[in-house]
């Protein structure tokens, strides 16, 4: 009985000399090899999803600033709208941009500056 104990106690010392070993064969190994490749995977999935919300975000400030020119446009065309059912609105309209006059006016035309003479 002893023979056999002493002999189990040698096996596990064995044993244990061999996960030793194992263990001192260094870092490359099948499971680290898994664990660098899935680190690699994830890595490059993190990466590309902020270059994806780096462009969503370049798009919606893109987008916002659009908004922005046409609400402006909108408010404009707004407030010319109004401003065409007044009478003295359409009167300068009518002055400025098509050069009618009342009667009895002449109506003014500044020359163009002739250089030179």
């Amino acid at each position: 009985m002893i023979m056999i104990k002493r002999s189990l106690a040698a096996k596990r010392g064995e044993d244990a000399m061999r996960l030793r070993e194992r263990r001192k064969k260094g870092w490359f190994t099948w499971f680290n090899i898994l664990l660098i490749a899935i680190i690699v995977y994830f890595s490059s999935i993190l990466i590309s999803q902020q270059f994806y919300l780096s462009q969503v975000n370049e798009d919606q400030a893109a987008a916002e600033a659009r908004l922005a020119a046409a609400q402006e446009e909108h408010d404009k065309l707004v407030k010319e709208k109004e401003n065409l059912g007044r009478l003295d609105y359409i009167e300068k309209i009518a002055r400025e941009q098509l050069g009618m006059t009342r009667k009895g006016e002449l109506p003014y035309n500044p020359g163009r500056s002739v250089e030179g003479k």
